[in-house]
């Protein structure tokens, strides 16, 4: 089982445009194929950083584009309903019942509501998801109908993500346009996730910071 057979099965992609449907009309940011591709390849990333192994980045890559698909069934308990859903699609796979249960285990965990990391699977998962905060995650086009969640991700001018090994350190590097969204309004959206970041950093016997604008804030 691969990530590529995942990222094209037909059922998932039709979770993802029933999802998107559901979140467009709801009025939430990007949860579409551009943001789980992103967590997948960021996740990966952050494993292979850290020397894991090439079999928990696989892992991490099929949870990562499968997270979000419970929202195709309601956005309230979407991680919990993804899970049930992807653990049904990757029953007709080859994956193992261990990793098959590692990777719905990872999903139904990474909402920051009541989720936790447990392992590196589904810590890399939560940071990945958690720190992809940018503009072109905003689907609503006409400024004056944003809300907090857009104006926080319009706001966002460069994201990135750094691992350092020898440091042992994650770092996300935003520029935020304060003129858009205050430091205050980043927070009050974003400090439940940093926070779940900074738990998930350690299970990967890692520390999480974050940088604004070139100041260290977390």
């Amino acid at each position: 089982m691969k990530y590529e057979d995942i990222a094209k099965n037909k059922e998932v992609l039709e979770y993802y445009n029933r999802a998107c449907t559901i979140l467009d009309t709801l009025g939430y940011t990007d949860h579409s194929t551009a943001h789980t591709t992103l967590v997948a390849k960021r996740a990966a990333d952050i494993l292979e950083a850290f020397g894991y192994s090439q079999k928990e980045i696989e892992l991490v890559k099929i949870a990562g584009f499968m997270h979000d698909i419970g929202n195709a069934l309601n956005r309230h308990h979407h991680a919990e309903y993804g899970a049930l859903l992807a653990n049904e699609i990757l029953k007709e796979t080859d994956l193992s019942v261990e990793d098959r249960v590692r990777v719905v285990s990872a999903i139904a965990n990474h909402d920051e509501s009541d989720g936790v990391a447990a392992d590196p699977v589904s810590a890399a998962l939560i940071i990945a998801d958690k720190t992809d905060v940018r503009r072109t995650r905003v689907r609503q086009k006409d400024p004056m109908q944003f809300d907090i969640h857009d104006r926080v991700n319009h706001a966002v001018t460069d994201t990135r993500l750094r691992c350092g090994k020898e440091e042992k350190r994650i770092t996300l590097y935003l520029t935020i346009d304060e003129s858009i969204c205050t430091m205050y309004e980043y927070f009050d959206i974003f400090l439940e996730r940093m926070t779940m970041c900074s738990h998930a950093a350690r299970v990967l016997d890692s520390t999480f910071s974050l940088k604004v604008n070139g100041q260290r804030v977390l």
